[in-house]
């Protein structure tokens, strides 16, 4: 057989997978990707995006094309049983209430259309989905208490392939210093692996199906949440004027009795739209031209034991979690996984790093996971609850539901996620920066570049390109509170001993990325007045001050709750997440903190 060696062998073209391929692909890492499908998705799957998705695919330029190809939610409807029988509307809401998000609204793209948006960003790098291949053999090529698992540059992993789309020459033996499983719920490389799935499966019956919809419901438009006495309904606008409906099935007629699996032949989609349009009462629905995707299922609520095997075998998206998905996280909980991942191989795969920062991918993906699913635990029951009604008093309230989106807000938009103390998360210093939460997400804002005052999104300087960047925040340099500590930090930090040079490997700026942000005045400052390591380029440093239209800027030191007279050193994780902060003369836990996993 064939044998052939790669950096990373990933396994599975979801959106998980391709998450992490984009992230890599070009940057000089031997990738290759591999799916049994012989073509991608066409309709249906996950569909829903959150706002610290759209953040992410921002950072990597692909947000543009989903404002483009995709449908805005900006509205919640909730709809409860009406005097007369039927439904009636209790009240609308924004559908997203965090205030921080960068884009506030949910949004929709059937999966295949997201998958595309990696698939055409990878193919100019020359990585492609190599499809119709699976894999039959998969092990560890060496014993668990090997030295050699500690070298990443050794191809621990072997992996037979074998490609369906052949007669001749079908199977060929690929040799990986690292394999990620992206495989699905029903994961071949976590089977493989033996590893467990926690949890299990509830009671309750759904069907989804995607259509063009006639109905005189008037918040079809709206991600509306239905409970009536029929049952329940979730609405979900989609793009094109399609319409997914999540509809409550009743009964247990679906659900093989042995297996306890749904039997789809036993369902149709004609009756979830009839259903729902018994629980829609008084308003009518029914369905244009045909039905463009649909499907019955249970939910399942499960975390994989662990996310890892010996730091070289990986897992990630719905192969190591699964839950309902009308919270409208599935994807962006698979892409967020990979995301968080693509930096730490990258830097394992260079030698910046030592093997136990890989160790933090589970650590924090898995603690999310957890949280994910009792988040979903309460939701769905919620859910597929019976409303209240003055003949079941024990029903769910309209007050209850709202309660649930507001407490979980923050963590279903993606924008609440805080990942724990760890060697990449160091709080230590939290009190200079005291709203900039160590562990979050770098929260958006719009500065002035010093050299043209045109305003920027402090996101759309943080691209995902592997660097770590590192946020210098000043008083106004024309004076000498704050050109004076910005001359001592740039002395500091351009000693041998310092971060830059001990983990920037002859060349910082590939590492790091340094931006330079001061409270000085628009007008009064010009980008040379900050030392040359501040400025690598004009568009390193910005101003804390409104633009020429005052419409945008300003307020950026109080909004991360850095004093504007002291300033303090922000360090922003390649994957958008604040690591650590500091005064600006405590260069030297700045260095302690790249030291703990660094090399």
């Amino acid at each position: 057989m064939q044998e052939s060696n790669v950096d990373l062998l990933i396994i599975g073209a979801g959106p998980s997978g391709l998450m992490c391929a984009n992230a890599l692909a070009g940057r000089g890492f031997n990738i290759r990707v591999v799916d049994k499908r012989a073509v991608g998705v066409q309709a249906g799957q996950a569909d829903g995006i959150q706002p610290r998705t759209h953040e992410i695919l921002q950072s990597y330029g692909l947000m543009e094309r989903l404002l483009r190809e995709g449908v805005e939610i900006h509205r919640n409807a909730f709809y409860n049983p009406g005097p007369s029988g039927g439904i009636q509307r209790v009240e609308r809401t924004a559908a997203i209430s965090q205030p921080t998000a960068r884009y506030p609204f949910t949004m929709c793209r059937h999966q295949g259309g997201t998958e595309n948006f990696f698939i055409d960003a990878m193919r100019p790098k020359g990585l492609e989905v190599e499809r119709s291949t699976v894999p039959t053999v998969l092990e560890l090529s060496t014993s668990t208490d090997s030295p050699e698992l500690l070298d990443p540059q050794a191809n621990s992993v072997k992996v037979v392939l074998q490609h369906l789309d052949r007669t001749e020459n079908d199977r060929e033996v690929v040799h990986a210093k690292f394999v990620l499983g992206t495989d699905g719920a029903h994961s071949w490389v976590r089977k493989a692996m033996g590893i467990r799935m926690e949890g299990g499966h509830t009671d309750f019956v759904w069907g989804v199906v995607d259509f063009f919809p006639d109905t005189n419901f008037p918040d079809i438009r709206a991600r509306t949440v239905i409970h009536s006495t029929h049952g329940s309904i979730l609405v979900v606008p989609r793009e094109g004027d399609l319409v997914r409906l999540y509809v409550q099935l009743s009964d247990m007629d679906v659900v093989d009795k042995q297996t306890n699996r749904v039997d789809k032949a036993q369902a149709s989609p004609e009756k979830l739209i009839e259903t729902a349009a018994r629980i829609l009462q008084p308003y009518y629905l029914r369905a244009i031209g045909d039905v463009q995707w649909w499907t019955v299922y249970i939910i399942g609520q499960r975390v994989a034991e662990k996310f890892t095997v010996q730091d070289r075998i990986l897992i990630a998206g719905d192969a190591c979690h699964t839950h309902s998905p009308k919270a409208g996280q599935g994807m962006n909980a698979s892409m967020g996984d990979t995301h968080n991942l693509a930096w730490k191989l990258a830097y394992v795969l260079r030698g910046w790093a030592d093997m136990s920062l890989l160790r933090t991918y589970e650590a924090e993906r898995r603690k999310f996971a957890q949280d994910l699913i009792e988040f979903d635990k309460e939701w769905s029951t919620l859910f597929s609850g019976k409303p209240r009604t003055d003949q079941h008093q024990d029903g769910v309230t309209h007050e209850a539901t709202l309660g649930v989106f507001k407490r979980f807000g923050g963590f279903s938009s993606g924008i609440g996620i805080r990942y724990a103390p760890s060697i990449i998360v160091d709080s230590k210093h939290q009190a200079c920066a005291s709203k900039l939460i160590v562990g979050e997400r770098m929260i958006p804002h719009v500065f002035i570049h010093a050299a043209d005052a045109k305003p920027a999104n402090i996101h759309d300087l943080l691209p995902s390109d592997l660097r770590f960047k590192i946020l210098v925040f000043v008083a106004d340099v024309t004076t000498d509170t704050g050109a004076v500590p910005l001359r001592k930090l740039s002395e500091r930090m351009g000693v041998e001993s310092s971060f830059l040079r001990r983990f920037g490997h002859g060349n910082h700026l590939e590492t790091f990325d340094i931006l330079c942000i001061t409270s000085a005045e628009r007008d009064k400052v010009d980008y040379t007045d900050v030392p040359e390591l501040f400025r690598s380029h004009w568009s390193k440093v910005l101003v804390d001050d409104v633009d020429y239209s005052g419409r945008c800027g300003g307020g950026g030191f109080a909004a991360y709750g850095i004093d504007p007279k002291e300033g303090a050193i922000v360090v922003v994780r390649p994957d958008g997440y604040v690591g650590t902060v500091a005064p600006l003369d405590r260069v030297e836990d700045i260095d302690a903190y790249f030291a703990g996993f660094m090399l």
